[in-house]
């Protein structure tokens, strides 16, 4: 466990003002709700595991964080959360505040070390996103780590827009129907990922990190980046919104509800086989 002892920073605002108290209490409630179904549907976290809930400093993760917390201490099954951070040594990065933080909750913890940031901003030419390179490092010491452990579930702090932005980006800029499921098996199969808030909305999360004042801390490598296309599909989602609320939660039940023979891929659905059922009755 790392236990370097170092002032705790103070925690940075999030925008939107803090909900009362006793919205707080049901925002809670219906986020707890929404992860446990999320678990429950597609068998997330079962007894016996050892989960390694993947920590960044963002909103999201210490959502995720605080919510599989909660639901520890009441759920049926026993199973183990451990808090990975990885420390990409981006510059001025508060290395105490994810530490001073965990240790206030007495959850164990691991900050991994391991210099991304300097390759990424070496190889990536300058104006290019920096995600891709940046994800695969980042997952590659992940899994690693994961591996070295013994973890048999990685928790990562994706959303419902998450989820619904991914299957855009797939659809305009690739060309394909694919998105960024609940439950994956990795590439190599040692490892199963798991998203536990795949049903709760980006906002919700927003309104109860700032009720929970988590010590938010800011990325300052690929959020800088004004271009990426997935900030193209996140403002046209924003605009789908105002426009038309409840759009997004529309098109997220819709990635759960597939018809392949609606659709034309040969592979997932017989269509060469396709013919008529003639009855032989009389008239």
């Amino acid at each position: 466990m790392n236990t370097r002892a170092l002032p705790l920073l103070d925690p940075l605002p999030l925008a939107a003002p803090p909900p009362r108290a006793p919205d707080a209490e049901r925002l809670g409630k219906r986020l707890r709700h929404q992860v446990g179904q999320a678990i429950a549907d597609f068998g997330m976290i079962e007894d016996g595991d050892k989960v390694m809930v993947c920590l960044s400093g963002g909103k999201d993760s210490y959502t995720m964080l605080d919510i599989l917390l909660q639901l520890q201490k009441k759920a049926p099954v026993k199973f183990e959360l451990v808090a990975v951070n990885l420390d990409q040594k981006q510059p001025d990065f508060p290395e105490h505040v994810l530490p001073a933080y965990l240790e206030s909750l007495g959850v164990t913890y691991k900050v991994l070390e391991q210099d991304t940031y300097s390759v990424v901003t070496r190889v990536v030419p300058e104006g290019k996103t920096m995600c891709s390179l940046c994800s695969r490092l980042r997952r590659g010491a992940l899994y690693s780590y994961a591996a070295q452990e013994g973890f048999s579930k990685i928790a990562l702090g994706h959303h419902r827009d998450d989820l619904v932005a991914t299957f855009f980006l797939n659809l305009f800029f690739h060309a394909k129907l694919s998105g960024m499921p609940p439950k994956l098996l990795s590439d190599d199969g040692r490892h199963v990922v798991i998203r536990p808030l795949v049903y709760v909305r980006e906002h919700d999360i927003a309104q109860y990190a700032q009720a929970r004042q988590f010590p938010i801390i800011p990325c300052n490598l690929c959020g800088s980046q004004e271009n990426l296309q997935r900030k193209q599909v996140q403002r046209m989602m924003a605009d789908w919104e105002r426009e038309a609320p409840g759009r997004i939660e529309t098109i997220s039940r819709a990635l759960g509800d597939i018809r392949p023979s609606q659709l034309s891929d040969p592979k997932l659905f017989d269509f060469l086989g396709l013919t008529a059922q003639h009855s032989s009755s009389p008239l």
